[in-house]
C-alpha cells in the first residue's frame, strides 16, 4: 500500500514561508515504495514552483524513523535490471527533487535513517537530528551496491568513513554521525522542533533571493573544478544585484550599524 506525503505551509514574519514535508508511512517506518516516491518528487516539484517560499523542513512522521530505507518487500519482488533500474530511477528522483528545490531543505531526523533515507538525508542541504537516530548504509547485507545518493556521502564524512558505511553495513548511532559530520547538530528528541524552529529563524533573517543563489552556487561548486567554482561566484553575485534585495538590506545593515565617535 502506498504511503502519503503530507505538505504543510506555515508563515511567519521571524520565518517566511516554509515548507513542511512528512513522509507519512509510519507503520513501515516511512520506507520508501514506489507510489509514494512519484507523491513525494511531484510535492516537491510543486514546492519548487513557488517563488514565495523561503525554506522547507523534510522528516518522517512518527517518533522511530526519518525513512527507514527503500521497501525490501519490492526490491524483493524486482525481476530483472529493467525493473531494478526503474526502481532505484525511482529513489533517485527523490533525492533529486530535494536538491533542485530552490531553497534550503532540512532534514529534521527523528529516527532510523538507512539506505535510501540517508541518502535523501543526504541530499538535504542542513541535517538535525534526534540523539536517538541511527544511521546506516546496509545494502551489501542484502545483496545489493548502495548507489545513487550515496555518492553525496564522501563530501560529509570522507571517502574512510564511506567505505566503512557502505562496505561494512554498519549501522552507528547519533553521536558517532554529528562527530562524522554526517548531521550538523544533535538534540534531544523533544527539542528537535526547537531546535529546526531555531535555524528557520536564522533562514528567516537572510533574503530570500540570496539563499536561493547561494544554494544554486553551493550546487555548482560540488561539480566544478575549484578555479571554475571561483570564478562561479561572479555571476552569482551580479545576479543578486537584478532585484532590490540587497541595496534593501544593505541600507538596513548601514542604519542599525553603531557609527564610530
Amino acid at each position: 500500500m502506498a504511503g502519503e506525503i503530507r505538505v504543510e505551509i506555515r508563515e511567519a514574519p521571524a520565518t517566511g514561508r516554509v515548507a513542511f514535508v512528512t513522509i507519512a508511512h509510519e507503520a513501515k517506518l516511512n520506507t520508501l515504495n514506489p507510489d509514494l516516491m512519484r507523491e513525494f518528487a511531484a510535492a516537491m516539484a510543486g514546492l519548487a514552483r513557488d517563488e514565495a517560499l523561503h525554506a522547507a523542513v523534510l522528516t518522517g512522521a512518527g517518533p522511530k524513523s526519518f525513512v527507514g530505507g527503500a521497501d525490501i518487500g519490492v526490491m524483493a519482488g524486482l525481476e530483472d535490471g529493467e525493473a531494478a533500474r526503474g526502481f532505484i530511477t525511482l529513489v533517485h528522483g527523490c533525492c533529486r527533487a530535494v536538491r533542485d528545490c530552490p531553497v534550503p531543505v532540512i532534514a529534521r531526523i527523528n529516527g532510523w535513517t538507512l539506505g535510501a533515507g540517508l541518502e535523501l538525508a543526504a541530499a538535504c542541504d542542513l541535517r538535525i537530528a534526534a540523539d536517538h537516530a541511527q544511521f546506516g548504509m546496509p545494502e551489501v547485507r542484502v545483496g545489493i551496491p548502495s548507489v545513487v545518493e550515496a555518492a553525496l556521502l564522501p563530501g560529509l564524512i570522507g571517502w574512510g568513513r564511506t567505505r566503512r558505511l557502505l562496505l561494512l553495513g554498519e549501522t552507528i548511532g547519533a553521536a558517532e554521525a554529528r562527530d562524522w559530520g554526517l548531521v550538523e547538530r544533535l538534540v534531544p528528541a523533544e527539542g528537535l522542533n526547537a531546535a529546526v524552529a531555531e535555524w528557520l529563524g536564522h533562514l528567516g533573517a537572510a533574503g530570500r533571493q540570496a539563499l536561493r543563489l547561494q544554494k544554486r552556487l553551493i550546487r555548482q561548486w560540488e561539480d566544478l573544478p575549484i578555479g571554475a567554482a571561483v570564478a562561479a561566484g561572479i555571476p552569482a553575485f551580479a545576479a543578486a544585484w537584478e532585484t532590490e534585495e540587497p541595496r534593501r538590506m544593505l541600507g538596513a545593515f548601514a542604519q542599525r550599524r553603531p557609527r564610530p565617535r
